[in-house]
């Protein structure tokens, strides 16, 4: 059966669970009345070592940040997307590239018993070491770097969006905080220094070190 617009039924659905699931990524807002200028938008990767990789011959590279434990040759990435091989170096692709950003009741987390009532500073970056089927945030979670325009957000950058807020929490949410674990730990630091807490939103999917 055709829709009065030509669309198929399948169509239809297709497009309005889309809709939907685009609909419930936060776009990015800071409160009003904050003086710090929005970040800038990018489109160019931004390529820190990575810190837990073990390397080996053939300058082939073992990831040793979560249980995949993935094998990489040179010029490919792990299992995530967000993590490449140059020369046998091993680099996160995302370090200080969020691709949104959002100011949310903690509750949202959903944390109940942590600093009720307050705000938290959330952000993500794209990728995830899982493929869950019902994920709510696909556009982002299962996309690679080059796909979306991510911000320019250093860490320092970060934790003074949160102070300054109002947000005693920085939350790391909305797609998979391990793949970016570099990131977090960065930002976490300089979030404690302003006195800003750090909590991850996780599958838990990480080894023991880089924990």
């Amino acid at each position: 059966m055709s829709a009065k617009n030509g669309w198929s039924r399948r169509e239809f659905i297709q497009a309005s669970c889309a809709t939907c699931a685009l609909a419930a990524v936060p776009a990015p807002a800071l409160p009003a009345g904050l003086y710090l200028s929005p970040p800038r938008r990018v489109k160019d990767l931004h390529l820190v070592e990575a810190r837990h990789y073990e390397k080996l011959p053939n300058r082939k590279i073992r990831c040793k940040l979560c249980p995949r434990e993935c094998v990489i040759d040179d010029q490919e990435r792990g299992y995530c997307g967000v993590r490449e091989n140059r020369g046998g170096t091993y680099y996160t692709l995302v370090h200080s590239r969020p691709v949104t950003y959002h100011v949310d009741p903690i509750e949202k987390k959903p944390l109940f018993h942590f600093l009720p009532g307050t705000m938290a500073f959330s952000i993500a970056t794209v990728g995830c070491n899982v493929e869950c089927k019902f994920c709510q945030n696909w556009q982002i979670s299962q996309v690679r770097p080059e796909q979306v325009e991510a911000f320019d957000m250093p860490p320092e950058m970060v934790a003074e969006y949160a102070k300054e807020s109002g947000s005693p929490t920085i939350a790391y949410t909305y797609t998979e905080p391990v793949i970016f674990q570099e990131y977090v730990y960065d930002t976490a630091v300089a979030g404690k220094k302003k006195g800003v807490r750090s909590v991850m939103i996780s599958n838990g999917f990480i080894q023991k070190d880089p924990m």
